[in-house]
């Protein structure tokens, strides 16, 4: 999940998702997921949209909801994986870091 922030000060919370078709239990933790996010900018006055993405790559999908929505800056979250973990894994964080032209601030 990301959190980008609109150049109208909004959150767009997203969320990305191999397969978000039928009946899986993941597609109905996102939903409460993203609902949840809604919440707590809504208890805190933060205007917010959320969304779910399907995508294979989650980097991409990041990128790209980040250029259609106008966003001065994506902020991720890093797993601090290290060593062969991190080289087998690879890390979406570092794939956007890496790839966007959207200033990113990581946090752990």
């Amino acid at each position: 999940m990301a959190s980008i922030v609109h150049r109208n000060n909004r959150f767009l919370v997203v969320h990305y998702e191999h397969d978000i078709s039928g009946k899986n239990k993941q597609k109905w933790e996102t939903y409460r997921t993203l609902a949840d996010a809604k919440r707590r900018c809504d208890e805190i006055g933060v205007p917010s949209t959320t969304l779910m993405v399907k995508s294979f790559s989650p980097a991409e999908a990041i990128i790209e909801q980040s250029k259609k929505h106008d966003c001065d800056v994506v902020f991720m979250a890093s797993h601090g994986r290290q060593g062969f973990a991190a080289v087998l894994l690879g890390s979406e964080t570092q794939k956007v870091l890496t790839h966007s032209q959207i200033p990113v601030m990581v946090y752990r």
